[in-house]
């Protein structure tokens, strides 16, 4: 499941993120990645165990948990500390899978990645290329989001980062370990609460929303692991 998640950060919350990032001093993604995504990988990136890092990835950390949208379509157990990268001048980001296993920075555990997400802080207008483009079996799906909306993915499909021509792209990225590890099964407990949101808005608390949600979180208890 592929989802577009508006709005995580605000358009002044945005600004304040691009304005120290724009000041910051960014390094080779290269650095950060294994040999098979350093043949592929061209372009910048905040380092992660930097006090700037550390310290705007957990801003962007604090909006997506309160983000209902996100909540209901992740259902995360645990989340990777949110990094930043930039892409200008032709850099890109060819095609590659995500790591399944990710070290997290001051944890004695590591989490297994279900979920990457990309959080978009540049405008589509502000630069020319640098589209996300993921691969599933239905096909290529390209993504390029207003600033503050975040596009949430399977970790598991192949997807790039196309070269950008003009100006530069800047984004937050982080993988998330869901409580259901099945993404066949998440979506379809994501599509459940929608429907249970709709029809409670329409009705409210009627018997047959009280007997839906109660499947809801049956399911969810038959199939999370904590």
């Amino acid at each position: 499941m592929m989802l577009h998640i508006p709005q995580v950060l605000s358009h002044t919350e945005v600004l304040a993120l691009r304005q120290k990032l724009d000041a910051s001093n960014w390094i080779d993604g290269k650095e950060t990645v294994g040999a098979q995504g350093a043949q592929v990988k061209q372009n910048r990136q905040l380092p992660e165990h930097s006090p700037l890092s550390i310290k705007l990835g957990q801003l962007v950390l604090n909006a997506v948990k309160k983000h209902s949208l996100f909540f209901a379509a992740a259902l995360p157990l645990r989340i990777v500390p949110p990094l930043f990268n930039a892409y200008a001048g032709g850099e890109h980001y060819g095609l590659h899978v995500d790591g399944a296993v990710r070290e997290v920075l001051n944890a004695d555990y590591r989490l297994r990645t279900d979920l990457s997400s990309t959080l978009f802080l540049t405008d589509p207008e502000e630069y020319d290329g640098g589209e996300l483009e993921v691969v599933d079996t239905y096909g290529t799906h390209t993504v390029k989001l207003p600033a503050g909306d975040l596009i949430l993915y399977p970790a598991s499909s192949l997807h790039q980062v196309r070269p950008v021509t003009r100006g530069t792209r800047v984004c937050s990225f982080f993988w998330t370990q869901s409580m259901i590890r099945n993404d066949q099964q998440r979506s379809m407990l994501f599509e459940l609460d929608q429907h249970i949101q709709s029809l409670r808005g329409q009705v409210g608390d009627s018997p047959e929303v009280l007997g839906l949600t109660g499947h809801y979180h049956n399911l969810l208890r038959m199939w999370s692991e904590t």
